[in-house]
């Protein structure tokens, strides 16, 4: 994290004091690469450090931190947007949270399994009972269980210290399945539709019948905030109903609202059918943002092994930005060729993301990233998960710590 956020800071840096293109790109680059280090990170270390009950809430709740970033931004373009001056996109200010975590993340406790791979075990068994148990106590038999499957796994797997070799991804069946897993979400969560809204809110408003520059960063600025709202809901409720049950529920009315989307727009010049069509598709961000952004920041971190975690959060960092090409390149096209039928494009795509999910993805709610391997080295891993149908009794647990 603090290598990631520190070349972040250079990026932002050289791109706010950039005086020509190529060290405008550069710098972006950069900031780019920095940010998608810490990120893979941020994820890795939280899902290894947070207990299994709550670690949907948190790997959601940061996550859903992609729309304060947002919202810092369209916030910004709209209190800029008067400037007459370069230091309308010059400000530095993009750098605050980059440089807070460059000088506070020496405080926070290492991930045991890390150190577990180091062979810092008291020091690991420590962190533990801090993190996980009620009393502390690092002889709780909570903890006492933890450290049992934390150290059948470190011995079986061992840690992979060759930083360039990327076959633990798929040297398995296994692994190959929690590798679909990283590709699905990282292109179900870009291409739902999503990136449709959030790269091209204003070109919609604009073909709403909503002109004002002004007006559309407002709206824009409002989308923002109602997909965070819909973000944190779906981080609260992740731990509770799982994940299987969020994202079939989510896609699915994602279906319905895109049907009625492209029905409210499928006619121009109807300022009350446009008017309807736009709130629906602010509607469709909040249910997005509830089921699918808590999902992109928990479910890769956990179905991940230990060895394999780090790259694979890395590995669909890449799986993103691939998927997200297609929106920054494809979409502007389909708006200009075939219009409000884009709507209808992504309505039949969402219909089969939802027969994926149904029939592949994994239920891994409430269960040690341990007892997530041990899932996943079945014949049929989704089949495994929902008949046994693993339910964590968080009552239970802690009353043994």
């Amino acid at each position: 994290m603090f290598f990631g956020n520190t070349i972040l800071i250079v990026g932002a840096i050289i791109t706010g004091l950039s005086t020509n293109r190529s060290m405008f790109i550069g710098g972006r680059f950069l900031t780019g690469m920095g940010s998608a280090c810490a990120n893979s990170a941020a994820k890795s270390y939280l899902g290894e450090i947070t207990p299994p009950q709550t670690r949907g809430l948190f790997l959601g709740f940061l996550n859903s931190f992609y729309y304060v970033g947002q919202m810092t931004a369209t916030g910004m373009m709209v209190a800029t947007g008067k400037y007459r001056s370069e230091w309308a996109w010059r400000l530095p200010l993009f750098i605050v949270p980059a440089a807070l975590n460059v000088i506070f993340v020496f405080l926070v406790p290492e991930s045991p399994r890390w150190l577990y791979s180091q062979d810092k075990k008291e020091r690991a068994i420590k962190i533990l009972a801090r993190l996980h148990s009620r009393t502390g106590d690092v002889k709780s038999p909570l903890v006492q269980l933890e450290v049992e499957e934390l150290e059948e796994k470190i011995q079986l797997d061992g840690s992979d210290k060759r930083w360039w070799d990327f076959r633990p991804l798929f040297r398995s069946s296994a692994d190959r399945y929690r590798s679909g897993m990283v590709i699905l979400m990282g292109t179900f969560g870009q291409l739902s539709g999503n990136g449709l809204i959030t790269y091209f809110l204003p070109v919609l408003l604009k073909n709403a019948g909503i002109t004002s520059q002004n007006k559309q960063l407002t709206l824009n600025f409002v989308n923002s905030v109602t997909s965070y709202v819909g973000a944190l809901t779906g981080s609260a409720c992740i731990d509770r109903f799982g994940r299987r049950a969020l994202l079939l529920s989510a896609t699915s009315l994602l279906v319905v609202i895109l049907a009625i989307v492209s029905a409210l727009l499928s006619q121009s010049g109807n300022v009350e059918r446009s008017n309807a069509g736009i709130s629906f598709i602010y509607l469709f961000m909040v249910v997005f943002s509830f089921g699918w952004t808590p999902m992109q920041g928990v479910y890769s971190a956990e179905v991940l092994s230990y060895e394999a975690r780090a790259k694979g959060l890395a590995f669909l960092n890449l799986v993103t930005q691939a998927a997200s090409c297609i929106n920054t390149f494809a979409l502007p096209v389909a708006l200009e060729r075939i219009g409000w039928k884009v709507y209808l494009v992504f309505l039949f795509w969402d219909l089969f993301e939802v027969a994926i999910v149904y029939f592949f993805v994994v239920e891994t709610k409430g269960l040690t990233l341990e007892e997530i391997d041990e899932v996943f080295a079945q014949p049929n891993p989704r089949r495994y998960s929902v008949e046994h149908g693993f339910k964590f009794n968080a009552t239970s647990r802690e009353s043994q710590a």
